[in-house]
């Protein structure tokens, strides 16, 4: 159990890897520009959630990413999934926001997990009053359906671990 005194990432990194290092050969790093998932080169390297080092919810999000992507996608950079930065146009941040749906609907858990504040992120700044309320009742409804229906194997365990560390008993 790692001993929590404030959020930090170095705390979120132990966990992490506590939870998935020798079971997923995955490891949460962090001092990315932009977040990646960086796919082991051989066996004998682990794979890598390289994140950002001064966001701690940020690093939720990519480990919710991690946890909903299947073996194939876990063996491609970045998932094998396309990144269109902020500065989205209306169409582009639809498309953008319907695979986000999952990924922060489990990070609203992972934040729930470990008392941590939540905040759905259109992730697009450039979008000047935009009206994000569908996409939030959308994350809404998906972490209704995983609490009714469970999480995925992965994000489950980090839930798990998490509580533990952050001594949630709820």
């Amino acid at each position: 159990m790692v001993k929590m005194n404030a959020f930090n990432i170095e705390d979120l990194q132990a966990i992490f890897n506590q939870t998935f290092k020798l079971n997923y050969q995955t490891i949460l790093t962090f001092g990315a520009d932009e977040p990646f998932y960086q796919v082991a080169k051989d066996k004998n390297e682990y794979h890598k959630i390289i994140c950002r080092s001064d966001f701690f919810a940020s690093a939720l999000h990519e480990i919710s990413h991690w946890c909903i992507a299947g073996k194939e996608r876990r063996k491609q950079d970045d998932f094998g999934y396309w990144y269109n930065p902020d500065g989205r146009n209306t169409k582009e941040q639809v498309l953008f926001e319907k695979y986000e749906i999952k990924p922060q609907a489990i990070e609203q858990i992972f934040s729930h997990a470990c008392n941590y504040p939540f905040q759905v992120s259109v992730d697009n700044l450039s979008l000047h009053n935009y009206d994000s309320t569908e996409f939030r009742q959308k994350v809404e409804q998906q972490v209704i359906e995983y609490k009714r229906n469970g999480l995925p194997k992965r994000a489950k365990e980090f839930v798990e671990a998490l509580k533990k560390s952050y001594g949630n008993n709820q």
